[in-house]
């Protein structure tokens, strides 16, 4: 890559959206323009986000600009870790088997279930009553 090229794709969990970019070069991670530390308030969260770059050791040896949005700070985190994870496949495809056992590729499908007409939520019915 070139000074000041990037990689960049986008990962999702629950309604949270992220889209990151990677460059080649140290610096900082910018979420939302804020730093991390900013961002997040939480160290748990922080490790969440980063830890596949913490698998190949990258931590400060990349600059991040993320834009993030939905969800909450947890799932954020999430998507965080998914599309870095997918920037990393797009820099190095023999990182694929070390992501892939640690299941970082892997989109976490699950969504809140939709009410339905009748009941009092996704699945519970009103209390029956013989009379």
């Amino acid at each position: 890559m070139n000074k000041g090229e990037y990689t960049y794709s986008f990962g999702k969990r629950k309604t949270a959206v992220a889209t990151v970019r990677i460059y080649d070069e140290k610096g900082d991670t910018i979420i939302n323009e804020k730093t991390i530390k900013d961002y997040f308030n939480d160290s748990i969260l922080e490790d969440t986000a980063l830890e596949s770059l913490n698998l190949f050791k990258l931590v400060g040896k990349t600059r991040l600009t993320i834009k993030v949005k939905g969800g909450g700070k947890k799932s954020q985190a999430e998507a965080i870790r998914l599309g870095i994870s997918r920037c990393l496949l797009k820099i190095d495809p023999e990182n694929r088997k070390t992501l892939r056992s640690k299941g970082f590729l892997t989109r976490d499908p699950r969504v809140k279930e939709r009410k339905k007409p009748g009941l009092r939520g996704a699945r519970r019915a009103p209390q029956w009553s013989k009379r």
